[in-house]
C-alpha cells in the first residue's frame, strides 16, 4: 500500500534503473477502486455478506467470481514489490518500524472505530439488535470475536484483514529479505532469473510453488476465513505472492522478462478463464464440491488463473502505464485511507438504500458504488488529509 519508488546507486546486477515505477502505483489504484465495486456487488449476489438485497444478479456474480481470483492477489504482489523499494532506502529495522506505524496503527484504529459501524448495521439488518450505536458499542469492548453471518461478538477486523496480513507478512519476511541481499541470496536470484527467462518459466514456477503449498494445506484449512488463526492455506498463498512480488521487481531485467512475455500470460489467462466458466457450465456448485476430480481441477485451474492474470497485469502495466500524471501523487496518497474507509461507507449507504429506497439491482449497485466513492473522497479531502493525527491513524505519511 506504500508508494512504489526506485533509487539509484546500486550495482547493475541488482537494480541499475533510476525511474519510478508509476505503473505499480496506477495498478494499485485500479485494484482498490475495483474493490469499491466488488464490495458493493456483494450486496447483490448470492454469497453471504453483512447486508443483502433480496434480488440477486447472476451475471454480476460470475464477473465477481473472476475478480476474486485477481484483485487481492494483485495487491499482495504489488505490496511485495513495495517492500523491495522501501528497503532500498531503509534498514530492516527502519522498515519494521515503518510497518508498525503505517499498518499496525491503522489496523488497531480501524478495529475500534472504522469496523464497528459495519457490525452494528449488520445486527440491525438481521434483527439482532434494536438500540442506538451508543448502546451497541459496549459489545465491541467485550472483545468477543465476530463470526460470519453476524453471529458471535462484535470485535473484528473485517476488510482490514488485508492490513493485518500485510503487517505479518512484512515482519515475517525480514529474514527472507536479509537472505536475499546476501551473496547466497543473490546466487539464488541468479538461478531464479535463468528459470524465468524461458518462455512461460515464471508462470510455471509460480503455479507449481503455489499449487504445492495449497495441496498441502487446503485439506486442513479449506476455507478462506481471513481470521489468521484458522486461515493458514490462504495466508501462505498470499505470502508467496508477496515474496514473488518482491523478487520479480528486484532486478530490472526481470521487469523486461515480464513485459516481454506478457502475451503468454494473457493467452494463459484467457485459457484458464474459459476453463473456469466451462466447468461451471458443465457442473453445478454441488457437483464441483462433491466430485473429487472436478473439484481438484477446478481448484487447480483457479490458482493458475490467479497467477496468470497477475503476471499479465504486471506485464501490460509496465508496458502501458509506467507514465506520470499530475494527479497521480494525490491519488497515490489517498488510496490507502480510501481502502480503510470504503467498506464501512458501502455498508452504511447500502443499508439506507435497501431499507429506504426501492431500487433495482443495477440501479442500486451504481447508486451505492458512486455515492460511496464520493463520500470516501470527501472524507479524505476534508477530515483525513489536512490533519496530522488523522494522517497517522489512516496510515498516511506525516
Amino acid at each position: 500500500m506504500l508508494p512504489i519508488t526506485e533509487t539509484t546507486g546500486q550495482t547493475p546486477s541488482l537494480q541499475p534503473a533510476s525511474q519510478r515505477r508509476y505503473d505499480l502505483d496506477w495498478l494499485r489504484i485500479i485494484a482498490i477502486l475495483t474493490l469499491l465495486f466488488y464490495h458493493t456487488g456483494m450486496i447483490y449476489v448470492s454469497w453471504g455478506w453483512h447486508i443483502k438485497s433480496p434480488e440477486h444478479s447472476q451475471p454480476m456474480e460470475e464477473v465477481m467470481r473472476w475478480l476474486h481470483r485477481w484483485r487481492m492477489p494483485l495487491l499482495f504482489f504489488i505490496s511485495g514489490a513495495g517492500s523491495f523499494f522501501a528497503l532500498r532506502k531503509r534498514s530492516l529495522g527502519q522498515y519494521a518500524g515503518e510497518r508498525v506505524k503505517r499498518l499496525f496503527v491503522p489496523l488497531v484504529f480501524g478495529m475500534f472505530v472504522i469496523v464497528p459501524p459495519q457490525i452494528y448495521i449488520e445486527w440491525l439488518f438481521r434483527g439482532r439488535f434494536t438500540g442506538s450505536y451508543v448502546d451497541f458499542y459496549p459489545n465491541v469492548l467485550a472483545f468477543h470475536p465476530y463470526h460470519d453471518g453476524g453471529t458471535g461478538g462484535a470485535f473484528s477486523w473485517h476488510h482490514l484483514w488485508f492490513v493485518c496480513y500485510l503487517f505479518f507478512y512484512s515482519l515475517l519476511s525480514i529474514p527472507v529479505f536479509r537472505w536475499l541481499k546476501s551473496d547466497a541470496g543473490q546466487r539464488g536470484t541468479d538461478w531464479f532469473g535463468r528459470i524465468i527467462a524461458r518462455p512461460g518459466g515464471v508462470l510455471l514456477l509460480m503455479v507449481v510453488v503455489i499449487c504445492l503449498s495449497q495441496y498441502a494445506l487446503r485439506p486442513f484449512y479449506p476455507d478462506e476465513t481471513h481470521a489468521l488463526t484458522n486461515d493458514w492455506a490462504y495466508f501462505v498463498e498470499n505470502l508467496l505472492l508477496f515474496w514473488f512480488g518482491y523478487l520479480l521487481i528486484s532486478r530490472r531485467e526481470f521487469w523486461q522478462i515480464l513485459t516481454g512475455q506478457r502475451r503468454i500470460f494473457m493467452v494463459a489467462t484467457l485459457v484458464f478463464t474459459l476453463i473456469l466458466y466451462g466447468v461451471r457450465l458443465r457442473f453445478s456448485d454441488d457437483e464441483i464440491d462433491r466430485i473429487f476430480w472436478v473439484d481438484f481441477w477446478y481448484f487447480t485451474n483457479s490458482l493458475c488463473l490467479m497467477v496468470a492474470s497477475v503476471l499479465a497485469t504486471i506485464g501490460y502495466g509496465y508496458r502501458y502505464l509506467n507514465v506520470s500524471r499530475p494527479i497521480l501523487p494525490r491519488l497515490n496518497e489517498a488510496v490507502y485511507p480510501f481502502y480503510i474507509l470504503h467498506q464501512t461507507v458501502i455498508v452504511l449507504i447500502g443499508y439506507w438504500v435497501l431499507t429506504r429506497l426501492n431500487l433495482g439491482v443495477y440501479e442500486g449497485f451504481l447508486f451505492i458504488s458512486l455515492l460511496s466513492g464520493l463520500v470516501c473522497a470527501t472524507l479524505i479531502l476534508l477530515l483525513i488529509r489536512p490533519f496530522r493525527l488523522t494522517r497517522l491513524l489512516f496510515g498516511m505519511k506525516g
